[in-house]
């Protein structure tokens, strides 16, 4: 039996999330938890890097269009077995995120996604590398 579809999923953003890092484009790392990978379409790994482009509405209803992609070419020679969220650079930089902010995907009744972030405390002033996922699953 498959596993229920989360409507909403919240991550704490990481430094790389941002590209604070200098990284050539902002995205995130999909855990393969059963749970969160729930939240996203499914997508084949059968097929070379498959992947489903997503758009995503912020509060102002502004949209927004990301690459769900199951990076799988180590099952094809090469050496990748990840998921991402691409293509978010716009969006972080349009909404200046920063580390320690935290993004909710959700979606709504009618399959449509949503994103949202809510600002860290800018009082807390914590440097210290957080290693592990900060993904979380969001029960209603």
């Amino acid at each position: 039996m498959p596993a229920e579809r989360r409507v909403a999923i919240t991550k704490d953003l990481s430094r790389n999330d941002t590209g604070e890092t200098g990284g050539h484009q902002a995205g995130m790392l999909i855990p393969r938890d059963p749970e969160i990978l729930s939240f996203f379409p499914r997508l084949d790994p059968k097929e070379y890097n498959p992947r489903h482009q997503l758009t995503f509405r912020d509060a102002l209803g502004t949209k927004w269009a990301f690459s769900f992609i199951y990076y799988n070419n180590k099952f094809f020679g090469g050496t990748r077995n990840e998921y991402r969220l691409t293509c978010m650079t716009p969006f972080m930089r349009a909404h200046n995120l920063r580390a320690g902010d935290k993004l909710t995907l959700s979606r709504d009744e009618e399959n449509r996604f949503h994103i949202n972030y809510d600002r860290k405390n800018e009082s807390a002033t914590d440097d210290r590398l957080k290693l592990g996922t900060s993904w979380r699953i969001v029960k209603f």
